[in-house]
């Protein structure tokens, strides 16, 4: 018989008095809170957070005033029930401590011991209160090592929500301060024990000044682990948290009355049956059959978790556990075995493709092997027999796992690839969603007598309201039940049910389950199974779905004891026996209202478990006045050990290991080193050691008990001695693996392996507050986007002024005036040779100082507005074009007569024959059209015919058509009849300063133009001769060009000598200053992407020898401090490049060179400022930066570019040449016979062969004795990218920098080095490796990479995926010959070139696009504008997106295709949707889906800017959007149009088509000037 006991609380019987409204508010429970309106905390990169909407305010009960004003006065724990409000009082004190004068630039810290709680809480005190609160967890993306944002995120808030262990770490590193903290507020506090985060929170908070520490208010609702030492529990809580705890004194009822306790029931069941009527044999018993060591599967894990939920569930469910637990193991090794056999096919598109997609083979030929794959006996039968079970266990569709063991020796069929089969079984076995069920009904005749008894609590208090939880104690128990529970004929309908687990993992399963690192290799699909935890996601929607209702009710484990938003319980069940106090109190809490119920599960005849609970019941009341009635406890003032009595722990800290305990704090930074963090400091430096997806992850060893040893890996580059550390002895083995890692992590930092702050790197995806030197980098987050900066510039006037003489042809024609001693300069255009020269000073006397002046600049403006503008300047010049005379002296008659009659004169007396086309003249009809006079017609007058076939021959005299051509509204033509007419020509204008430097000419530069000006017939009468001589006018024409050339000249060499540049040639550095914005036919683009690669490996080469102890992964991360756009930014920002960069269009219609609007003469020329105001990108300082670079190493190879590197502030060590720095050692080593034909190949032989050896030393092979390649390879990386890029910009000198960048990245990628490794250079010999799966894995891709030609792998390289590691060796071995060679760059170089030369060969800039820049041209020349990328996860539970699908106009055209990574899935799922989208059969082409219409192409004649200042604008662009797809495709379509160098509209082509338009423009101008005539 079972026995049903009932145990009324006294609480329970409490009468209820009449509450005001908010009173009720404030009575709710956690969850109720959750039911406000509230708006969710965003990340830490969100400022604040905030209330949206309206949310309805609590008022505080008078028991929660109470607690507050205690708290006010002392540090104290609120010992109150779950559902009392603790956490308002906390919100309460919030309030309150921001408002004193002491917490002003502090922060509060809101400490929870579970990450769900972090987003529940800080969305409550967001609700409550106006200030401005962050979250931190785990999963939210904000590095440990990133300084700056930690600090800036602190700095930003009020109030920080986070879990413990995230401040412990923000402590322990030295991001924050306890003494920067006003209140820390610990909720669930009873967790402040042993080596939990929050005692070690409290440690370092007994480390500060007694008057810095922040106060503390502890919240809990069980205070007491250990009933049987309740005081000793007490004592020990309140030293370890330095306060007092308290409970509700005066208002006692009012708290009973607003916490109700539920009736508590023990529910007896009978013990479980030997046997069930059920299936005989059952699935584990069939399974048993086919154990073998053959299969990777813990099957002695999986038996005792079998035995475990068959005694507590039942039959059924033990077999539903371990066919959810099987299946996703099997088909994740049948995805192996396939994923294998399909690259033996040489065809690894068939790897990814779907029913769409389809086996597209490679176009690389080679003898296909079709062999069926081979597969263990007992997998295939395990396998047959789950499938066989699949109805009975799995509600999902069937799977076709096992389709490979029953394919043919033919070749896999689109329905038969992994994509489509195998993982679909794989995807589909994982953690089931909310209110998953199992396909059939389960009698209760197959469950446990727990479960019957399970039911029938559950359907005695079920109601349609009903909302009840069931604790149970592991994950697969929780699991099972939820399946079954809903499918139990009794219960069918009435229960909606999930489980809620924690985060943690189950059992491993083997060496599938090792991660990769995110490293890419051959797919693997991690699989999770039942009994795994669950993520925080699933966890917040299983609780928000329990608690809108749609479900109601949960089967948790103890995650759901404390802390989590649920509504008020109608029903809390212990499923499983209770362990402690804690457990019971918390759990209970959940059942919260008046008429709940709180049962306790117990199996008949099970004394020990039922005494517990009774125990747990009878003593609560007696805890609580331990604390209760407590007046004025003593409280230790310091954290002292504790209570031996206390329960919950395996193994005791012993008193005498805590006494020798150190703390190490490293002076400059205030770091802190204790046992408690050492471990982890440890785990998070091997974490960063990159890895291939063969290797397994780099771990510390811990041997020994009681005195540990640790052996780190072997991958660390560190000494012998140094990679192994002996602890001493300890009590416990846990002290002793704390006392190892404790000194370990000394030793390395003082190794430099950890930095000052004790970190293993520093900053995060370019955020650094330091470069690799430990140089703080200034905070450019206040920079604007476009930056207004004054410029160095030339063009002004001073007290002192220059006169330079303008030569062309070698002939002296004018000279140049303004306050600036120019450089002397030379420049060819037109086949012209021009050249300045400075030749004195230039002194008026002081009275007649102004009025010389005003005629030079009259004088100026006048030939600009003639030969240059067409159109009158009116503010005044900062330079002069001046008529000289034969000794070079200003000519003030001939500037006196320009200005007397500025437009010219009609005295046409003197003009013969030898003024042909010399003399300038001017048609009053058409004022501001300079013309040069060809001919002198005394045969013709303005009444002659003009002949047929001319342009007048269209009216009856030359007088009809100049009429009808320069008749205007406000004045008549004037066309004299009287005399002869003239033949003239127009000068061509020059309005743009665009120029080549001398080693840029092309053919039109270094030619002059033969071609015939277009003549013209005017009246002479109606023309003026203006008294410019050829001389000055050619000067003016060319003046454009001059003052070009004579600006950059300028900035370059003071840029070279303000910023200590070394000798630059100065064309490349006036290239590296010149943005993109010029509009010229060069800029510093390309010099930009060059100085890239020169940046990359200055750099690298100095972090390598700086830190000789630092792993890969922590050298890349040095690197990247110092070669991201925020360290060139601020780099460029603390030496002012700025002032030196020219951004200035080319064309000049509007003279630039003037003095600023509101200056009159005297006040410039007093005032004279050598700067002039413009605007430009910020990005263009670090552009200019690498383009600086880029022209150094053009000029004087490495050595130069380490003394601009020095002098720009970048990280290169030192200007000592590398040679110097870093000399090879005297002594040599001996090369192995192994590697003599290797070196013979490379065409260089080794010094020490140490190195050699190093470099093909792949991190499975190393051991203590021997160094693997990886810092090698991330030397021989950047050496490659190097030469490949200086081969690309000497090869090609008009491709973009765009071109240049695509190629090399074809040029370097894994594949294209993977083929040379193998085909060249036989590298996959040489390997030194020690892993069975990479060594299977080479051997599959050698034949297929041994066949690829050169320009296969370049165009179709990105198909191919060949092990990072022959890659990575090829690179490895260039650094050590970089070593070897004593860093010689050159010599390097060559072998570079000697390896790479049949690739260099072929590689050139007109690469076919990548399949996603083809989609993206091709749909923008189609007009389509609604196509994007779309992300999806091919195994949901993983978070993380490793699929890309294409879709079009709302419809999902291809995919999801899933490879090895994204950007691969990127590349297949645009290659299959081009295909797809042009064919006319497809049901689902372009023209079908496209209503877009079709886009109008254009040419356009001139760029406005280049790419990089599109791109800038427009910063958040991607291509997952229809509008960040279409614009990018845009751009891409732009590029492909826009005119090279070698092919762009020229200087003279853009006057001629100007000229075209002087008429146009003229007329404005006639009507303007009609007055003077």
């Amino acid at each position: 018989m079972i026995i049903t006991k009932t145990i009324k609380s006294s609480t329970s019987l409490a009468k209820a008095r009449s509450l005001s409204h908010s009173q009720v508010l404030l009575s709710q429970s956690k969850s109720q809170r959750a039911q406000q309106p509230q708006q969710n905390s965003t990340d830490v990169t969100t400022t604040t957070t905030t209330t949206t909407t309206p949310v309805e305010a609590f008022m505080p009960r008078k028991y929660q005033e109470e607690i507050f004003i205690r708290a006010q006065s002392s540090n104290i724990i609120a010992a109150l029930d779950t559902g009392s409000g603790k956490t308002y009082i906390s919100v309460l004190l919030i309030k309150w401590i921001v408002l004193q004068p002491h917490a002003r630039g502090k922060v509060v810290v809101f400490l929870v011991p579970k990450v769900a709680l972090v987003e529940q809480q800080a969305a409550f005190i967001s609700s409550q209160t106006p200030l401005r609160v962050r979250k931190f967890h785990g999963r939210l993306d904000l590095e440990l090592s990133d300084r700056a944002n930690w600090k800036a995120a602190f700095e930003g808030a009020d109030v920080v929500v986070m879990t413990a262990q995230i401040f412990l770490n923000v402590l322990t590193h030295s991001h924050w301060s306890i003494d920067r903290v006003s209140l820390i507020i610990f909720d669930e506090c009873h967790h402040t024990r042993k080596n939990h985060a929050y005692n070690g929170i409290m440690r370092e908070y007994f480390q500060v000044d007694p008057a810095e520490r922040p106060k503390i208010f502890g919240m809990t609702a069980s205070p007491i682990w250990n009933p049987k030492d309740a005081e000793g529990s007490l004592q020990t809580l309140e030293r370890n948290l330095d306060a007092t705890v308290i409970a509700v004194r005066e208002h006692v009822s009012e708290l009973l009355e607003n916490s109700p306790r539920p009736v508590e029931l023990i529910k007896e069941y009978h013990p479980p049956p030997d046997h069930y009527l059920y299936l005989n044999p059952n699935l584990w018993d069939t399974l048993s059959y086919f154990r073998s060591d053959n299969v990777d599967i813990p099957w002695d894990k999986l038996l005792m978790k079998y035995h475990v939920t068959r005694n507590s569930l039942g039959p059924y469910c033990a077999d539903l556990f371990i066919y959810h637990d099987l299946r996703p193991r099997i088909s994740q090794l049948l995805y192996q075995i396939e994923t294998s056999w399909k690259e033996q096919l040489d065809d690894p598109l068939a790897l990814y493709g779907d029913e769409n997609y389809g086996a597209a083979p490679m176009d690389v030929d080679g003898v296909v092997n079709f062999l069926k794959p081979p597969i263990p006996v007992d997998l295939e039968q395990i396998d047959a027999i789950l499938t066989d079970f699949q109805s009975w266990f799995d509600s999902s569709p069937p799977s076709h796992s096992s389709s490979l063991l029953h394919s043919s020796s033919s070749p896999p069929t689109p329905t038969s690839t992994i994509t489509s089969s195998t993982l679909t079984a794989v995807t589909s076995h994982q953690l089931p969603t909310a209110q998953s069920t199992v396909p059939i009904t389960v009698p209760l005749a197959w469950c446990s007598p727990k479960v019957k008894a399970l039911t029938e609590v559950l359907l005695e208090y079920y109601t349609s309201t009903f909302h009840g939880i069931v604790f149970v104690e592991q994950r697969q128990v929780a699991a099972c039940l939820a399946k079954i529970l809903g499918n139990v004929p009794e219960l069918r309908g009435k229960i909606r049910c999930a489980e809620l687990v924690g985060h943690g993992g189950g059992h491993g399963s083997g060496r599938h389950n090792s991660a990769s690192g995110g490293a890419r290799g051959k797919a693997t699909v991690s699989v999770r199974a039942d009994v795994k935890g669950m993520g925080l996601a699933r966890q917040q929607d299983t609780v928000k779905m329990f608690r809108e209702g749609e479900l109601n009710l949960l089967i948790a484990t103890s995650v759901a004891e404390e802390g989590l938003d649920f509504p008020a319980c109608d029903l809390v069940i212990r499923f499983d026996p209770l362990h402690h106090m804690v457990g019971y109190v918390q759990s209970r809490g959940r059942a919260r209202t008046k008429s709940s119920s709180f049962v306790i599960m117990v199996q008949a005849g099970h004394t020990a478990h039922l005494s517990r609970y009774t125990m747990f019941q009878s003593s609560e009341p007696e805890l609580k006045r331990v604390y209760q009635s407590r007046e004025g406890p003593t409280r230790p003032a310091s954290p002292g050990i504790s209570s031996d009595s206390e329960e919950g722990e395996l193994e005791e800290d012993d008193p005498e290991d805590l006494a020798v305990r150190e703390r190490y704090i490293v002076p400059s930074t205030g770091a802190v080193l204790t046992y408690g963090s050492a471990i982890g400091i440890i785990n998070y430096l091997c974490s960063l050691i990159p890895h291939d997806a063969y290797t397994p992850p780099p771990m510390p060893k811990y041997s020994g008990d009681y005195a540990a040893v640790l052996e780190l890996p072997a991958s660390l580059p560190l000494p012998i001695d140094k990679l192994v550390y002996r602890g001493p002895p300890r009590n416990s083995k846990r002290e002793a693996k704390r006392a190892v890692a404790f000194l370990a992590v000394k030793a390395l930092h003082k190794l430099d392996v950890f930095d000052d702050y004790l970190l293993p790197i520093t900053g995060s995806k370019g955020r650094s507050e330091y470069d690799a030197d430990g140089r703080r980098l200034m905070d450019v987050s206040s920079i604007p986007e476009i930056l207004d900066v004054q410029v160095r510039e030339p063009w002004t006037l001073g007290p002192r002024l220059r006169m330079h003489v303008i030569t062309i042809d070698g002939v002296d024609a004018a000279g140049l005036v303004t306050g600036t001693e120019l450089p002397t300069l030379e420049l060819m255009s037109e086949g012209h040779t021009i050249s300045l020269r400075c030749t004195d000073e230039l002194v008026f006397d002081a009275d007649e100082e102004l009025e010389k002046l005003r005629m030079l600049d009259d004088y100026t403006k006048t030939g600009i507005w003639f030969c240059v503008t067409g159109r009158p300047i009116t503010r005044l010049m900062t330079c002069f074009v001046v008529p000289l005379t034969e000794h070079n002296c200003i000519d003030f008659e001939a500037m006196q007569r320009v200005i007397d009659e500025p437009h010219g004169t009609y005295d046409w007396t003197g003009v013969t024959e030898a003024d042909y086309d010399h003399l300038m003249v001017m048609n009053c009809n058409q004022y501001g059209r300079a013309l040069i006079l060809h001919n002198i017609r005394k045969d013709l007058t303005a009444r002659s015919v003009p002949p047929p076939g001319s342009r007048e021959a269209t009216h009856a005299t030359y007088e009809d058509y100049f009429v009808e051509h320069w008749t205007r509204k406000s004045r008549a033509a004037f066309v004299p009849t009287d005399c002869p007419l003239i033949e003239v020509h127009s000068l061509p204008r020059r309005p743009s300063g665009l120029y080549r430097p001398m080693g840029r000419l092309l053919d039109v530069d270094a030619l002059r133009t033969h071609a015939a000006p277009v003549g013209l017939i005017v009246p002479q009468g109606a023309c003026r001769r203006t008294h410019f001589s050829e001389g000055v006018y050619r000067a003016f024409l060319f003046l454009p060009r001059l003052c070009r050339r004579a600006t950059d000249l300028y900035r370059a060499r003071e840029a070279r000598f303000q910023l200590g540049l070394p000798p630059i040639a100065d064309d490349l550095l006036i290239e590296s200053s010149a943005l993109p914005t010029t509009n010229a036919k060069w800029n510093n683009q390309r010099l930009e992407t060059l100085g890239d690669s020169v940046l990359k490996l200055i750099t690298t080469v100095h972090v390598m020898n700086k830190y000789p102890h630092r792993h890969e992964g922590q050298l890349s991360q040095l690197r990247q401090s110092s070669v991201s756009n925020r360290t060139l930014l601020a780099r460029a920002k603390e030496i002012g490049l700025e002032r030196f960069l020219t951004s200035e269009g080319q064309n000049v219609h509007v003279w630039r060179y003037t003095v600023p609007e509101e200056e009159d003469m005297l006040s410039h020329m007093l005032n004279s400022c050598h700067a002039v105001q413009r605007s430009f990108p910020r990005r263009s300082l670090q552009d200019c930066m690498e383009a600086t670079l880029g022209a150094a190493f053009l000029t004087g190879g490495i050595e130069m570019a380490l003394h601009a590197g020095g002098a720009l502030g970048v990280s290169v060590g030192s200007t000592i040449p590398w040679s110097v720095r870093y000399s090879r050692r005297p002594e040599s080593s001996p090369v192995p016979p192994l590697f003599s034909e290797l070196q013979s190949v490379m065409g260089y032989e080794f010094h020490r062969g140490d190195l050699l050896v190093e470099a093909v030393t792949h991190p499975s092979f190393a051991t203590s004795s021997g160094a693997s390649y990886q810092r090698m390879e991330f030397l021989g990386d950047a050496v490659i990218d190097l030469v490949v890029m200086r081969h690309l910009f000497q090869k090609f000198p008009n491709a973009t920098s765009g071109q240049l960048s695509a190629a090399r990245s074809r040029a370097v990628c894994g594949p294209t080095l993977a083929s040379i490794a193998v085909r060249r250079l036989g590298l996959h010999k040489h390997l030194l490796i020690n892993n069975a799966e990479l060594s299977t894995a080479i051997n599959r891709h050698v034949p297929l990479l041994e066949m690829l030609m050169p320009d296969d792998v370049i165009v179709k390289g990105w198909k191919y995926d060949p092990p990072k590691a022959l890659s990575d060796v090829l690179e490895s071995l260039i650094g050590a010959v970089l070593i070897d060679s004593a860093y010689n760059f050159e010599r390097t170089a060559a072998v570079v070139e000697v390896v790479m030369s049949d690739i260099l060969e072929v590689l050139t800039t007109n690469l076919p696009r990548d399949p996603v820049s083809e989609l993206m041209v091709w749909a923008a020349t189609a007009g389509c504008k609604r196509i994007a990328f779309q992300k999806s996860q091919s195994n949901a539970d993983l978070r993380r997106n490793d699929s890309i699908s294409v879709v079009v106009h709302d419809v999902v055209v291809v995919g999801p295709i899933t490879a090895t990574n994204l950007s691969l899935s990127k590349g297949l799922a645009a290659e299959r949707a081009r295909l797809l989208l042009n064919d006319p059969n497809f049901e689902m082409n372009l023209a079908r889906l496209c209503n877009c219409g079709k886009a109008v192409l254009e040419r356009r004649s001139q760029t406005d800017g280049s790419t990089e200042s599109a791109v800038e604008e427009t910063p958040d662009l991607t291509d997952e959007t229809e509008e960040g797809f279409a614009t990018l495709a845009k751009q891409k379509l732009d590029e492909d149009y826009a005119p090279s160098e070698h092919e762009a509209v020229d200087v003279e082509d853009t006057e001629d088509v100007e000229e075209a338009g002087t008429e146009r423009n003229g007329n404005a101008m006639e009507d303007c000037q009609a007055i003077l005539y």
